[in-house]
């Protein structure tokens, strides 16, 4: 059965309403209503556009993933800059959008990865198919700035794209504890090092 128009741009809104709360106080914290409330949507209306809590989740997710992947499509294939301008952009933008407490924009991948990948498959499999696309597609941008002699990468593309993408996650967790953009920064400086964009402060005698 097809869904009409009405019902998909309702059932969007809804999911857009969620990504900003759920970005702020994660996802068992917040309940069903409290969604539909700020969304203005009646509340007996939840289960015309998902079929349970868990499927609205997975939704939620692969549209948080659809919108980040189009996204970084863009950023990465920005005509007339270097490769290199274009990623450090797009971590640039992480430092920008991570590192305060506004729930706007904050990434789900790092909100939610280890709260709901051991209660739901299916969101935990949403998280995997969508972190590998981004790895992917960073790993892609690398080959082409080893290709237009921006980038010097020591070794293969993907797996530098790999450590790249998790220690940005992980510096965007311990921002969260510490409520500091300190390891954001830092994650900024070991990419520019590990990139052979920087070297490394000589210690002091």
């Amino acid at each position: 059965m097809i869904a009409k128009p009405h019902s998909i741009d309702v059932r969007q809104h809804i999911l857009d309403t969620a990504q900003r709360i759920i970005g702020g106080k994660g996802f068992a914290a917040v309940g069903l209503n409290e969604i539909l409330g700020a969304a203005n949507v009646p509340k007996g209306s939840f289960y015309h556009y998902f079929e349970s809590k868990d499927a609205f989740g997975t939704a939620l997710l692969e549209s948080y993933f659809e919108t980040y992947l189009a996204d970084l499509d863009r950023q990465l294939s920005a005509p007339g800059r270097p490769v290199v301008d274009r990623m450090l952009a797009y971590w640039q933008n992480w430092i920008d959008t991570q590192g305060d407490c506004d729930a706007e924009g904050k990434c789900l991948a790092v909100k939610l990865g280890a709260e709901v990948a051991d209660l739901s498959e299916a969101m935990r499999a949403v998280l995997d198919r969508g972190t590998k696309a981004i790895i992917k597609r960073l790993g892609q941008a690398l080959e082409d700035g080893m290709a237009d002699g921006s980038l010097k990468v020591a070794g293969y593309a993907c797996p530098t794209a790999e450590t790249l993408y998790q220690t940005w996650l992980g510096a965007s967790l311990m921002a969260k504890i510490s409520r500091s953009p300190a390891p954001l920064e830092a994650a900024m400086r070991a990419t520019r090092i590990m990139l052979h964009l920087d070297t490394p402060c000589s210690p002091h005698p």
